[in-house]
């Protein structure tokens, strides 16, 4: 693994710029739990030099914190454990819920499942509108206060929404959705986590898969998989991502890299970037060396940028992800 590290306000232990994401080991959406396997991911990660693992409660339904929990037994001093708060579920169905009491009840949740007495970095999931942030902050602020949380960070949030926060408590990184077909946060959240010296944790640097360069346009998405609702796997977007897919294949080639890798470095070469490579099976990290210790230089973003305008014509992001508010 490579030397290249980020320094999270906060944390004294330096984070390397690759995460591991375990939303698809907590099985909901992703077609089922696999445990042994999810294990085996973690230790390999923990093996390549990958030190940040990030989870949530509702990963699973709490079912990723626990196989992480347990897969960490004796290896916990060895990584940046971050998790998250501020969503709840009823029946299955997933909604916003920062109140203070329910952020209360979380975090003994979050640390019972994954058996710390600490969480390097608690993130808000997604801001809640029917609880002011302010509200929030202060409930995490005091976390940080009893010694349960180490530093605070929001996911989602907009820069006003940040502003907010940073009002009462302050904030150490910002996790959105980023990638080469995801670029929202070029516009606000990036130049606003650059100015205030915040490390962004992009989620989704593959594109739920579409950037792996495994994908195929007769791939099927069975039962609960959420790519079954994602407008980018529906024609005729989906061979216009395709398209696209094969055309940034070249610009890997010439650098004798995988597309997996192109894509990753394209994440880590925006700014004070983490990229959160998610996996379930220990063969899915493989090729983490790949994407370091080398850059895209300015013809080769300027390349990429050329082939994203020519082949997808109509782009869509990643609002179909968001959880409604409570009722």
């Amino acid at each position: 693994m490579t030397a290249e590290m980020l320094s999270i306000p906060g944390l004294a232990k330096p984070a390397s710029r690759i995460a591991l994401g375990t939303w698809a080991i907590g099985g909901a959406m992703w077609g089922g739990p696999d445990d042994e396997n999810a294990a085996r991911t973690i230790d390999k990660a923990l093996d390549l030099g990958i030190n940040v693992i990030d989870t949530a409660p509702v990963y699973g339904f709490g079912h990723s914190e626990d196989v992480i929990g347990r897969a960490l037994e004796g290896k916990r001093d060895r990584v940046i454990l971050a998790t998250k708060v501020g969503l709840n579920w009823q029946d299955g169905k997933v909604f916003r819920d920062s109140r203070p009491e329910r952020i209360k009840q979380e975090v003994e949740d979050s640390l019972r499942r994954l058996r710390t007495d600490h969480i390097d970095l608690y993130q808000v999931h997604w801001p809640d509108p029917k609880t002011p942030i302010e509200e929030t902050a202060r409930a995490l602020e005091q976390l940080v206060t009893d010694g349960k949380v180490r530093a605070l960070g929001v996911s989602n949030f907009s820069p006003a929404q940040m502003d907010e926060f940073r009002k009462v408590a302050p904030l150490a990184a910002v996790q959105p959705p980023y990638n080469l077909f995801e670029r929202e946060i070029e516009k606000d959240v990036l130049p606003y986590a650059i100015q205030n010296k915040l490390v962004v944790l992009a989620y989704g640097p593959l594109c739920r898969g579409l950037l792996s360069g495994r994908m195929t346009a007769d791939r099927k998405f069975e039962g609960d998989d959420l790519r079954k609702t994602d407008p980018k796997f529906k024609e005729p977007r989906f061979d216009q991502y395709l398209k696209a897919v094969a055309d940034l294949k070249a610009i890997a080639d010439k650098h004798g890299k995988s597309m997996l890798a192109l894509a990753i470095r394209w994440v880590l070469d925006r700014g004070p970037t983490i990229a959160l490579w998610g996996a379930r099976k220990p063969e899915q990290i493989s090729g983490v060396d790949d994407a370091l210790d080398w850059k895209l230089n300015e013809a080769d973003m300027k390349e990429i940028d050329a082939i994203l305008t020519r082949d997808i014509t109509d782009p869509v992001g990643p609002e179909f992800m968001a959880p409604p508010a409570r009722a």
